[in-house]
């Protein structure tokens, strides 16, 4: 593992968000973790140990349907956190989160994080307004998966990815993008050549590189739009907390 020194809790928003204070008290609690491609963090119904805070990792929660199809629900990023089930009362959840983009993050024992949000702190304002912005990710998900065109629906699913990972270039298999947004991968081979016969990526086995952002947030739905603005209009002051 790459020395520490190389990786901050503040690279991961929420956690940026605390105050000194707040940080250092959780500082001592919190693990930084490699996190590989395709490691399974939670299974569905299972509990999680562990709360994760992605900084340069992005985890997929996925919903795994008994003919083995499967669907991205919400992606999380170094905005988010995973295990919002774990304050919320549920304890568990019907979907699966599996790591979707390599990278590393901070994980904190459940035991203890639930600790910290019981008491009331600055933490616990934050990781509600999180949970709504959530909410909102995959309500609108369930939308754009509904309504739109495949093409939208990519356009969506790289722009949040972009959001994610602060760079125009993604290691990622058509395979795996149409699994995200549980369509055939026929489509997705459709979809990417029109983008990139737009001039919006460039697009070889494995690897898609952005080159126009801008026609690519023209061309989305609204559904990118809609989620952007509400993690915006939640946490423009986070730094109150």
């Amino acid at each position: 593992m790459p020395s520490s020194c190389q990786h901050q809790p503040i690279q991961n928003q929420l956690l940026a968000a605390l105050r000194t204070t707040q940080l250092e008290r959780l500082a001592s609690h919190l693990e930084l973790v490699h996190m590989p491609l395709g490691d399974v963090l939670c299974e569905s119904g299972g509990r999680l140990h562990y709360v994760y805070f992605p900084t340069s990792a992005i985890v997929s929660l996925h919903y795994i349907l008994e003919n083995g199809a499967s669907s991205e629900i919400a992606g999380v990023g170094n905005k988010g956190m995973l295990g919002v089930s774990l304050f919320m009362g549920g304890e568990t959840t019907p979907s699966w989160a599996t790591v979707q983009t390599a990278g590393y993050g901070y994980r904190m024992k459940a035991g203890l994080m639930l600790q910290e949000f019981n008491q009331a702190t600055p933490i616990q304002r934050l990781l509600l307004r999180y949970t709504q912005a959530l909410m909102t990710q995959i309500s609108q998900t369930a939308v754009c998966n509904r309504h739109h065109t495949i093409e939208q629906q990519l356009c969506r699913w790289l722009l949040l990815t972009l959001d994610r990972l602060g760079c125009q270039d993604l290691t990622m298999t058509q395979e795996l993008i149409a699994s995200m947004l549980g369509v055939r991968r026929e489509g997705i081979t459709e979809a990417a050549g029109k983008l990139q016969n737009a001039g919006m990526i460039r697009y070889r086995r494995g690897h898609i590189m952005v080159l126009d952002r801008a026609g690519l947030e023209k061309h989305v739905c609204e559904c990118y739009h809609v989620v952007k603005k509400e993690f915006d209009r939640l946490f423009w002051d986070v730094r109150k907390f």
